[in-house]
């Protein structure tokens, strides 16, 4: 039998051929696992691997259901972060914002129990069970600027970068406290993070300019 090449889109947006010659689902399933950090159940069908596949190496301990509809190798290496790839996986458009961005980038104290995600306000909210979410809408600058890309366990995440954490901090410190504000702005600059004139181009653009400067100033 002739070998049949499979082509599978990722979580980074490229693309594996899986040869299915002999085709051993569970061993697609874990190869999958293996190379993404996580495997998905609607990866998995998309190669003709049925859900039950993925319910019998869970029942044999080699893979752990760490969210509705994903799983990850028992023996993978998850990070303290991997609510956010879980998050990332499942809304791709969103960016993670706010206190996670604070947590991720180790700026203050804050150690969200959801996690926060900023979308485009035109879209629909999506129902996410797992992990814990809070969506935040926006538009025009607020959600384009600052865009960075990392990985964490083997997933693209979108994440807003220092500077512009601390303007959304601001621009929406009537949902985490002008307190949460305050020390994330402290603490970026104490450590370098991020440049006062970074900070004060974003909340220009952003239109805060004038709410943060006098703490920009003071601490600058």
């Amino acid at each position: 039998m002739a070998n049949m090449c499979k082509s599978v889109s990722l979580y980074k947006n490229e693309s594996i051929c899986l040869h299915m010659a002999s085709h051993d689902p569970a061993q697609t399933a874990l190869d999958m696992a293996h190379r993404q950090g996580m495997i998905r159940l609607r990866d998995a069908m998309e190669l003709g691997i049925h859900p039950e596949v993925l319910r019998r190496l869970t029942d044999q301990g080699k893979l752990i259901k760490i969210a509705r509809g994903t799983y990850a190798l028992v023996s993978a290496d998850i990070s303290t972060h991997h609510d956010l790839a879980i998050a990332s996986a499942r809304v791709p458009s969103g960016t993670v914002c706010l206190l996670s961005a604070l947590s991720y980038h180790e700026i203050g104290t804050q150690l969200p129990h959801e996690v926060w995600m900023m979308i485009d306000r035109r879209s629909h909210k999506p129902r996410i069970d797992q992990p814990a979410m809070h969506f935040v809408l926006a538009s025009g600058p607020a959600l384009t600027l600052g865009i960075e890309e990392v990985e964490v366990d083997g997933v693209e995440v979108r994440i807003f970068d220092p500077a512009k954490t601390v303007v959304d901090c601001f621009r929406y410190r009537r949902h985490i406290g002008l307190e949460v504000a305050i020390e994330a702005l402290r603490e970026t600059l104490k450590h370098r993070r991020a440049t006062p004139s970074q900070i004060d181009e974003y909340a220009r653009q952003c239109r805060v300019a004038s709410v943060i400067r006098p703490y920009l100033e003071a601490m600058a």
